[in-house]
């Protein structure tokens, strides 16, 4: 008998469902603590084999098609039982054409949740659409009940390839995070691992917390991740990784983000949109391992382009919104003021290697255009086991110094004269900016431009100062700008990155 006939015969067997409050289930199994490592393990010794495809009606379903069938919340896994958590499902299809199997672990048991149209809602427009309970979903959502609240609200999905996002309490949905990256911005194409099973954890009353496992897998990888997910005013989730090259992995992105930026005050002038701004992230944070605070400013060039930060043992990095105010951005829908930075904080020391940031020339907000990881110095070798471990903060609340001054906001234009180009940088207010400006020194450098003494003010504003000088690249098509504020020989803020491109 083979597999999916097997598993259909199954479906009779556990048509009842574990509990009242669970979807239909097709099969369980015995499930560990090493359970998921072990199927990582086995994959990898095998050759890569693509996951069958649902039915061609579910792939060939148009977006507004696909938008007219939704999960019924009422229904979802854990509903009425009153744990605090409930899992939503998503049916596959679209942008979705392979879909990935969703169990639910109970004690040291997983159970395969069947597909179940009826858990769905739909428009009398809906098409009608072949049936197959073994096909799986395309992803789940998480939903807390916060605390003083009745209701459920998400804070957390995962769909698509080894995509998923996180909120805050009071956030909006932004940047995304992904598994793992390869080969990414390389000439001969990157390659998408795909989380193809995830495990859900029942939680117990008064959890506090979450825990999902994912299998990853792609031809030059496969890989084991646990995920502990703490809803709150920021999203924490701490996560292992375990990967089995079955290739050496040359370039591999550990705690990959994914953003968007398309404008802001530096590039202004190349977009004619009524809003000041539009981005999910304008800057990428890192805290380096010799004690660092680096603000880089992302930029949307007109080609590709890669920075990577040379670090030995970071302490974090991630890709930060810190324009915070609905008049940053005068859009009253996308919400942009209320969506998430996304802070990495290594469990372990990961060695030599880089922060390498991605930025990609894009012309709609649409568009996915900026990535971050880190990328270690040596190669991941193919049969060997090799794993990371990480905190991943969804808001306001890296782990970062507190010691020096955040930097604000990057304004770039010509000076007064038109000759030069001018640099604004505003800092936020901190205790060590107080009190006379004369102690405070000002280093600024570049390696291809004339830069000027800069200057110092008070901004009344924001009760922090701005830092201004002007630069003059010459015939140079980039120059890399640096600088920060020091008092006493010691950083007093981040150190302030851009890349100025001619174009």
């Amino acid at each position: 008998m083979n597999r999916r006939a097997f598993l259909m015969s199954s479906v009779a067997l556990l048509a009842l469902p574990a509990r009242a409050d669970m979807p239909r289930l097709l099969s369980s199994e015995p499930f560990g603590p090493d359970t998921v490592r072990a199927l990582a393990r086995d994959r990898a010794a095998r050759p890569f084999m693509l996951r069958d495809p649902v039915p061609q009606a579910w792939q060939d379903l148009t977006y507004d098609q696909y938008r007219k069938i939704w999960f019924n919340t009422s229904k979802a896994v854990w509903a009425g039982a009153d744990l605090g958590f409930e899992m939503d499902l998503f049916h596959p299809g679209l942008y979705f054409p392979r879909a990935v199997e969703i169990d639910v672990v109970q004690g040291d048991t997983a159970h395969r949740l069947a597909f179940d149209y009826s858990l769905f809602d739909k428009t009398d427009m809906a098409p009608e659409l072949p049936l197959d309970e073994t096909m799986g979903y395309s992803g789940l959502r998480l939903r807390h009940r916060f605390p003083d609240e009745q209701n459920y609200r998400e804070f957390c999905v995962f769909q698509g390839a080894s995509y998923f996002r996180a909120i805050g309490a009071a956030q909006a949905y932004g940047l995304s995070a992904r598994g793992l990256a390869l080969r990414t911005g390389d000439a001969e194409g990157e390659e998408f691992p795909d989380f193809v099973q995830l495990w859900a954890e029942e939680p117990v009353p008064g959890d506090d917390a979450i825990t999902l496992h994912a299998l990853l897998d792609s031809p030059s990888v496969a890989g084991a991740y646990r995920f502990v997910i703490r809803p709150g005013a920021a999203c924490e989730m701490e996560v292992e990784a375990t990967l089995y090259p079955r290739v050496d992995l040359d370039h591999v992105g550990i705690a990959p983000l994914t953003s968007m930026f398309l404008y802001d005050q530096t590039n202004r002038p190349r977009f004619d949109d009524f809003r000041p701004a539009i981005h999910d992230s304008d800057g990428l944070l890192m805290w380096n391992g010799n004690g660092e605070m680096l603000w880089r400013q992302l930029a949307n060039p007109v080609a590709l382009q890669v920075s990577s930060f040379i670090d030995d043992a970071p302490r974090g990095f991630g890709l930060m919104q810190r324009a915070g105010r609905l008049s940053d951005f005068a859009d009253l829908e996308a919400n942009y003021h209320l969506r998430p930075s996304l802070w990495i904080e290594p469990g372990e020391d990961w060695g030599r290697g880089v922060v390498r940031l991605v930025e990609i020339p894009s012309d709609r907000e649409i568009y996915d255009n900026i990535v971050a990881y880190w990328r270690p110095r040596d190669p991941l070798p193919a049969g060997q086991e090799a794993r990371f471990s990480y905190r991943m903060t969804w808001g306001d609340a890296a782990r970062r110094r507190r010691d020096v001054a955040r930097v604000l906001d990057t304004h770039l234009g010509r000076n007064f004269e038109g000759d030069r180009w001018l640099a604004a940088i505003d800092f936020a207010p901190h205790e060590a900016l107080e009190g006379d400006l004369a102690g405070i020194a000002i280093q600024i450098a570049s390696g291809s431009s004339d830069v000027s003494d800069g200057t110092l003010q008070r901004n009344p504003e924001t009760g922090g100062l701005r830092l201004a000088f002007t630069f003059d690249p010459g015939t140079a098509p980039l120059s890399e700008l640096r600088a920060e504020l020091r008092r006493d020989g010691r950083q007093v803020s981040e150190v302030w990155l851009y890349r100025w491109t001619a174009a």
